[in-house]
């Protein structure tokens, strides 16, 4: 990961701009930079991971211009080769072609990208600033504007307290141009329902998502896999193994006592032969993180919280203890193909829109989680099933086929892996256990425990009722929502709501986040 900041004000003071960028420095310890636009600040701080020389330190000047970005841009070899006919070239960083991207097309670069982005363009010509993010948001970057109505831009909302009232999340699949937000790509969208049949369907998952995986092996630096012994992560890491010359490196975490996952990580690994490390956490570790990942993620939501607790103390782990910079992860696959609660979903139209909605609110949620785990961590995360034409394709599927009536969640994606022997059957058959809780079931019961210890019944009421924005409606929601207040004070806004299973749905009105609490969660937890 990198961390991008742009203060578009000439009034801009630099020792408050300063302060704010390097809150993040972990997401780029390797060098920064903050260069005088004239109308305002740019900030870069690197985590090298393409161009691993000085040539590839940003920000990237052409011209009377500069852009910042922190992103990987799949493919840009192709484009590179065209823009030379034109401009050169210093670096063999990806981003180095954003500049003459822009002069060549302006602001219908963007939707030229296969990339997960979040860029800061100065135009020196036009002397205005140009921001824009992938269209899933697995790149972060948030917006306010100071007592002048200036804007200022940045990778994480840390960097931006103090210096704005009100902090936001920067919409993905846009791009913010003279004052204004323009959608370039909804890709939640389905312009064109593709009726192919279920067996085409998952010959093009399979090789759409093969192609998502190989496409990110490519790095520099070295890469890791993030491995919980689930459907999603073990198809990365079957995928990845086939592509790869020699073993990759797989890392799974689970609690001391009661870790689900741990054993079906290590059955994986074993099967396609990769050089596999167990973390084990404890209840102490569990609740000493519990403010720091509550910091780092910027979130009160629940389940957001109770899933990056175990994925924070495995990147720390992997931070201190191996060389690896790259991790690729398994997150956007549900969102895709179904949760546990989707089994309820009343018809095939409700499963889309339910779709539709997990996908535009993904960036506050599970690819948060994701981003700040890992770049706090100082790794940088590359998720295959965000693949653009991945998901592209998956949400283009008739809804009818994504439906459970197979009798086993997320079908589509087990058979379209069913042959070539990517995993054992009882993995790529293995009934969905979320993440919070497969660690270990104890840990989150840690965390309900601690929580009920904190409060009164009384002091849960009144406490509660001062917040008009997403209340907390348990003890576990009131203490998070606490220790978010505290480093982001009247900000919750940034997180549309509490992440939970859609009550409107017969079998889905419940109280808790987590799916062990849904009638069909069955043999997940075993």
């Amino acid at each position: 990961m990198c961390s991008i900041m742009g203060y578009c004000s000439r009034s801009a003071a630099f020792d408050a701009f300063r302060k704010g960028f390097d809150k993040t420095i972990s997401r780029g310890p390797d060098d920064s930079r903050i260069v005088d636009t004239g109308d305002g600040f740019l900030g870069f701080h690197r985590l090298a991971i393409m161009g691993l020389t000085p040539s590839g330190m940003q920000p990237f000047k052409l011209g009377k211009s500069y852009v910042v970005c922190n992103g990987e841009i799949y493919g840009f070899e192709k484009l590179k080769q065209e823009l030379s006919k034109k401009y050169a070239f210093e670096s063999d960083s990806d981003c180095e072609i954003l500049l003459p991207l822009y002069k060549e097309y302006g602001t219908e670069m963007f939707a030229m990208l296969d990339a997960e982005f979040a860029c800061i363009i100065y135009d020196g010509d036009l002397e205005e600033y140009i921001a824009a993010r992938d269209p899933i948001g697995i790149r972060p970057l948030y917006y306010g504007y100071d007592k002048e109505g200036a804007i200022i831009f940045a990778s994480e909302a840390k960097n931006l307290v103090g210096l704005t009232d009100k902090i936001m999340p920067f919409p993905p699949g846009h791009y913010y141009k003279g004052g204004q937000f323009v959608c370039y790509c909804d890709i939640a969208k389905v312009d064109d329902v593709c009726y192919d049949d279920l067996e085409t369907v998952c010959r093009n998952i399979h090789d759409k998502l093969v192609a998502g995986v190989e496409k990110r092996l490519v790095a520099d630096a070295k890469v890791g896999f993030l491995l919980s012994g689930g459907l999603d992560s073990s198809l990365v890491c079957a995928i990845a193994a086939k592509k790869s010359t020699e073993p990759i490196k797989t890392f799974a975490i689970g609690m001391s006592e009661d870790a689900i996952d741990l054993k079906y990580a290590k059955q994986v690994a074993d099967y396609i032969g990769s050089e596999h490390k167990e973390v084990y956490m404890t209840s102490a570790e569990v609740l000493a993180s519990l403010e720091t990942v509550i910091q780092l993620l910027g979130t009160y939501d629940i389940t957001t919280i109770r899933a990056s607790v175990g994925m924070y103390l495995v990147c720390k782990a992997i931070h201190e203890q191996t060389d690896i910079r790259v991790l690729l992860t398994g997150e956007i696959s549900d969102e895709l193909f179904g949760y546990k609660y989707t089994d309820f979903a009343p018809d095939a139209t409700a499963f889309q829109k339910e779709s539709q909605k997990r996908i535009r609110e993904l960036h506050m949620y599970d690819v948060l989680r994701a981003d700040r785990c890992i770049s706090v961590n100082s790794l940088e995360a590359r998720v295959p099933f965000g693949d653009i034409d991945f998901v592209k394709y998956v949400m283009s599927a008739d809804p009818e086929l994504k439906l459970n009536k197979y009798g086993k969640g997320k079908y589509l994606l087990r058979h379209a892996f069913e042959e070539g022997d990517y995993l054992p059957k009882e993995i790529l058959w293995r009934e969905k256990a979320a993440f919070s809780d497969a660690v270990g079931h104890s840990m989150v019961d840690y965390l309900k425990e601690y929580a009920q210890k904190q409060y009164s019944a009384e002091e849960f009421e009144s406490r509660c009722k001062s917040y008009t924005h997403a209340r907390p409606f348990t003890k576990e929601s009131l203490l998070y929502r606490e220790i978010f207040e505290k480093y982001y004070p009247g900000q919750s806004e940034m997180v549309a709501d509490f992440w939970m299973p859609n009550r409107e749905w017969e079998g889905c009105d419940v109280n808790d986040p987590s799916a062990r609490v849904l009638s069909n969660y069955g043999d997940s937890g075993k």
